[in-house]
């Protein structure tokens, strides 16, 4: 059985394979934001837990319709954005809006979220599906104009939720959490444990 990490991050690969697993990356290719305009009533938590069901399933999908995929595979999907202010945010993009999130995350606490979505296989076809989201609270520091423009121009803020991160140079900026560590960089091994005991798969398979 092979496990396959349905994301691009590097960042969750990293923490894989930190905990003793080297997936196999299938990237499933969701558009976000078509999935976020289907969901205009979701609350925050429903809406990340969405998106990664969606980026499960997409991968399962084309796993289970080629001929030369592996018949037996979990999939685990996961999707991150930032609660603050009653807004939900995903990844910038631009420097502009990344500037904007700043001056308002400054001196405050936000709540990263991230859903998780489990999706087994067996001999070709998906026989169990799982999900469910971790929310951890995020103090962010007060960085000065001159430091947030210079962490601005690294780009690591703009591919990633919220514009920041924990595990780069971001950390600098983030004064604490409460929660799990590993669930503001991407995935929550413990989240992601209990999934796969609902599934009916042990992590240790993987080791």
């Amino acid at each position: 059985m092979r496990f396959i990490l349905a994301s691009a991050s590097p960042a969750r690969l990293g923490v894989l394979r930190q905990a003793g697993i080297d997936p196999l990356v299938h990237v499933s290719g969701v558009d976000e934001d078509a999935v976020t305009a289907s969901l205009p009533g979701a609350s925050h938590q429903e809406l990340v837990t969405a998106l990664a069901r969606a980026k499960a399933q997409a991968v399962a999908n084309e796993i289970v319709t080629a001929t030369t995929a592996d018949p037996n595979a979990v999939i685990v999907a996961c999707d991150s954005m930032l609660s603050i202010n009653g807004e939900i945010l995903g990844k910038p993009g631009t420097p502009e809006r990344a500037k904007q999130r700043w001056a308002a995350m400054a001196g405050s606490s936000g709540e990263l979220l991230t859903g998780h979505a489990v999706i087994l296989i067996e001999n070709g076809a998906v026989t169990k599906k799982a999900s469910d989201w971790e929310g951890t609270v995020v103090r962010f520091a007060k960085p000065s104009e001159a430091e947030i423009d210079a962490y601005i121009a690294s780009g690591e803020p703009l591919n990633v939720a919220g514009g920041f991160t924990i595990d780069g140079k971001g950390a600098w900026f983030v004064d604490g959490i409460d929660g799990n560590h590993g669930s503001v960089i991407g995935i929550s091994l413990p989240l992601t444990r209990r999934l796969l005991a609902e599934v009916g798969v042990s992590v240790t398979t993987f080791w």
